[in-house]
C-alpha cells in the first residue's frame, strides 16, 4: 500500500506521517517512511533525531560533489540512501531532481516520480509530500491521501483544494482533522470537507513538546490522546486497505 501525506505546510502532516509509520510497523509491517518534502524533517518525527535528519539532507551534496556514489534502481537508492528508524521502519529522503541528462535513477525523476516507482505490495509506504496542492495532483500512484487539515481558514482553504485534486485522479482520501480543541473546530472543518471520511485528532501537549524537543511524540507518551488517535487511524489503514 502507498500512502499519500498532503496538506497545507504546518498542519502537522510531517507528525502524523512519522507517527502512522511508526504505528504500522508496531503492528508488524514493512513501512518504507519517504519523506519528499522540499525541507525533509520526517526523521525528527519518525525518532532518529536532528543530527541523523540532517546528515540524510548532506546526501544531496555528496551526489553533487561526487564523494557519494550514484544509483542505478530505486532498491538501490532506498539501501544507499536511507537510514532505519526505531521500530524498524525505512526512512528515505527524496534527493533526486528532475535533469535533461541525469545519467543515473537517483537524480533522473521528481519524488512523486519517486513515489510511483516504490515497490507497494509487501510493504506500506508512507510518502510525507510537499506542502501545498500540487504535489497531490502530480502524485498519482499512491492508493490513498491523507489530507491534514488544522482548523484554520488557510488550511481548510488548501485541504479541499487537496481533497479536489485527489477525487480527480480517483483516489481515496482520508481527511484528517489535526489540532482539534472541540466541537467547534470540528465543525469548521467539516463545513468544507464533510462528505469525506474523517480522522479526528485532538490538540495534544504530548505532540507539542516533541516539536519543540525534536523527538517523536510516540516516544515521549505513547498512548497520549493524539498519537492514540493517529494509532488508530494506521489501524483503520491496514483493516481496510484502499485499492489503487
Amino acid at each position: 500500500m502507498k500512502i499519500a501525506v498532503a496538506g497545507k505546510g504546518g498542519a502537522g502532516k510531517t507528525t502524523v506521517s512519522g507517527t502512522v509509520a511508526r504505528h504500522l510497523s508496531r503492528a508488524g509491517h514493512s513501512v518504507l517512511a519517504l519523506d519528499a518534502d522540499t525541507n525533509p524533517m520526517l526523521g525528527i518525527s519518525l525518532g532518529v533525531g536532528p543530527e541523523e535528519t540532517y546528515r540524510l539532507l548532506a546526501v544531496r551534496q555528496g551526489l553533487d560533489d561526487g564523494t557519494i556514489e550514484h544509483q542505478q534502481s530505486v532498491e538501490a537508492l532506498v539501501e544507499a540512501f536511507g537510514v532505519d528508524a526505531p521500530d524498524g521502519v525505512r526512512l528515505v529522503v527524496a534527493l533526486r531532481e528532475a535533469r535533461a541528462d541525469p545519467g543515473c535513477i537517483c537524480c533522473g525523476v521528481t519524488p512523486q516520480q519517486l513515489l510511483g516507482e516504490l515497490e507497494g505490495e509487501g510493504r506500506t509506504v508512507v510518502c510525507d509530500m510537499e506542502a501545498g496542492v500540487g504535489a497531490i495532483v502530480r502524485a498519482g500512484k499512491a492508493d490513498v491521501v491523507l489530507v491534514v487539515v488544522e482548523p484554520s481558514v488557510k488550511s481548510i482553504n488548501v485541504g479541499a483544494r487537496v481533497v479536489a485534486a485527489a477525487a480527480e485522479a480517483q483516489t481515496e482520501v482520508i481527511v484528517v482533522a489535526n489540532r482539534v480543541r472541540g466541537e467547534a473546530d470540528l465543525e469548521a472543518i467539516r463545513a468544507e470537507l464533510g462528505d469525506c471520511e474523517t480522522a479526528v485528532v485532538p490538540e495534544d501537549p504530548v505532540i507539542a513538546r516533541a516539536d519543540v524537543e525534536g523527538c517523536a511524540p510516540i516516544d515521549i507518551d505513547s498512548g497520549a490522546p493524539g498519537v492514540s488517535a493517529l494509532s488508530v487511524l494506521a489501524e483503520r489503514l491496514v483493516a481496510q486497505p484502499a485499492q489503487a
